[in-house]
């Protein structure tokens, strides 16, 4: 079992870093293969609605680090999204990034567990977080939480040292992916997990 986290962050040993790196740790010692995944600061290009990825099977036509992620997702059973809180929601880099992966390559998530870790300095931490879980909402991904919201707070990796409930609430929550991650595994092999997809129907509000 592997789980792939993404740092949407734009500093790659910032605040979301160290909070995401305490998950990885408690996965890691539960015998959880890893991979922490940093967006970079390379521009990433928002959905153009071209709806190509849908008509031909093929994934994004923007060939970048979209799709180079979307085309690895059977690697992964689980998966964590991080950033910091921009204006109380998540870094345009990892939106942009989330639009794209989910509309594109999001059958190939269905039913895995998804989690949310977010940092902030003061407030506007629980916005952004349920931004983040409502791509896991529409995907059939199990949302895995905590003992408290997935957020730390401090304006550098040092001050998030500090929060030591916010340290003990990402083990929590590698210790809760770990377990869910463990039970699918158990009832796949048992035979009473499986994601069967039904036709879409897709209606709008003038028919």
């Amino acid at each position: 079992m592997k789980v792939l986290l993404v740092n949407g962050s734009p500093h790659p040993h910032g605040c979301i870093d160290r909070a995401l790196r305490e998950v990885r740790d408690v996965l890691e010692k539960e015998g959880i293969e890893t991979e922490i995944l940093w967006l970079g600061t390379k521009p990433i290009g928002g959905c153009l609605a071209c709806r190509s990825c849908h008509r031909t099977g093929k994934g994004c036509v923007q060939r970048d680090i979209v799709s180079e992620t979307g085309e690895r997702l059977e690697e992964f059973d689980g998966f964590v999204f991080g950033s910091p809180v921009y204006y109380a929601g998540p870094t345009g880099q990892l939106q942009c990034f989330m639009d794209r992966l989910f509309y594109a390559y999001g059958k190939k998530m269905v039913g895995k567990p998804g989690a949310a870790v977010v940092s902030c300095r003061r407030g506007g931490a629980s916005v952004a977080y349920d931004r983040i879980n409502r791509y896991f909402g529409i995907q059939r991904m199990p949302i895995v939480t905590s003992s408290y919201w997935n957020q730390v707070h401090g304006s550098t990796p040092e001050e998030v040292e500090q929060d030591l409930e916010g340290l003990r609430t990402m083990r929590v929550l590698g210790r809760e992916m770990a377990r869910l991650l463990k039970a699918i595994d158990l009832a796949k092999r048992e035979g009473i997990y499986s994601v069967e997809e039904e036709e879409p129907v897709y209606t709008n509000f003038i028919r």
